[in-house]
């Protein structure tokens, strides 16, 4: 299973599940070494496949570093903080997140939208 981290030391991720909000969207950002990157893009194919027929789900985009970074990122739109959670927990999620490779690092955060 990847590992982990929080990209806000101060606000874990899980943390912000507490809070009930309207849609959300959350960047995932994932370290993957070069040599794992087309078994790690079929899992996560697999893992969209299941979350885009999640209640709640609204889109999905993945984003690749340039010049040889081995950082992908994923940006995912959803109704609320409660529909991901529901997403997250399903046992089906979870059997697929377990089959990533221990090596990859991952960097998530729930972000709301702000006017600017």
């Amino acid at each position: 299973m990847a590992k982990l981290q929080s990209l806000d030391p101060h606000t874990p991720m899980f943390a912000q599940f507490k809070e009930k909000t309207g849609q959300i969207v959350l960047a995932n950002t994932f370290v993957v070494p070069k040599e794992r990157t087309a078994e790690f893009l079929a899992l996560f194919r697999k893992q969209a496949e299941f979350m885009r027929a999640q209640p709640g789900f609204v889109s999905l985009r993945m984003h690749q570093g340039t010049a040889g970074s081995q950082l992908l990122l994923n940006v995912a739109v959803w109704e609320s903080t409660e529909a991901l959670a529901a997403a997250l927990s399903n046992p089906e999620f979870q059997r697929v997140a377990a089959e990533f490779p221990d090596d990859i690092v991952s960097y998530s955060h729930i972000f709301e939208e702000i006017a600017v």
